[in-house]
């Protein structure tokens, strides 16, 4: 018996996306610098916003979309890794996508944060550069533009590989979840809540964590 379980709620669902969209515009305006800095900026607000909303959504949201369903111990993502658990079909995250979405997520929030404190010495600084010393915002810049940005599109590269490894050898659409929200399981499974008080809940802390981001940097300026 096949069984439809609805794994992501359509909050996660577009957090997923928009952050995708999100990062990917984040790239295009650093590259054509200038002008577009003033969007890569509001852009990078809006990201921040969407981690901080995905931190609370990953307490508060679907049954699949919080924190505690994929937090895994060590032990459990290297018995992955090496294949033990391979067969074992997994309802949300398996541990190395959750390992996969945790990094991203923390390097995310330092590339963010990194940004709020750099300085390009030409026309672009963030809000907090002149709450700190100039080592600190020589160390963000650096981090900023030298690093964090090409760890990210490493950990990109490799996620977008695996979503094509899975596809390709074991025949798991793992996108499809993402757009649709449901999996279809050999086994009974809990489903997420997604109905339409969830999204009124959502959209709420969104935008209460956007608003915190907004009025946090008008009452900077």
């Amino acid at each position: 018996m096949q069984y439809r379980v609805r794994v992501w709620d359509a909050p996660t669902r577009w957090f997923h996306w928009l952050l995708t969209a999100g990062v990917i515009a984040l790239v295009v305006t650093a590259q054509i610098g200038g002008s577009a800095m003033e969007w890569h900026f509001r852009l990078g607000y809006a990201i921040l916003s969407l981690l901080f909303f995905r931190g609370i959504w990953g307490l508060v949201g679907g049954h699949w979309s919080r924190f505690r369903t994929f937090l895994f111990h060590p032990s459990q993502i290297i018995r992955y890794l090496v294949g033990r658990d391979e067969q074992r079909q997994w309802v949300g995250h398996n541990p190395l996508g959750a390992l996969s979405t945790f990094t991203l997520l923390g390097l995310l929030m330092l590339q963010a944060v990194s940004g709020l404190f750099s300085d390009d010495e030409i026309a672009a600084s963030g809000p907090l550069t002149a709450f700190v010393s100039s080592d600190w915002v020589s160390t963000a810049t650096y981090y900023h533009k030298d690093i964090g940005q090409y760890l990210l599109m490493a950990l990109v590269a490799l996620h977008v590989a695996a979503i094509l490894a899975y596809f390709l050898k074991k025949r798991e659409n793992l996108l499809k979840p993402m757009i649709t929200g449901d999996k279809t399981l050999p086994f009974p499974a809990p489903a997420s809540s997604d109905r339409a008080r969830d999204r009124i809940k959502a959209a709420v802390i969104f935008g209460c964590c956007a608003a915190l981001v907004v009025g946090a940097l008008n009452w900077i300026s």
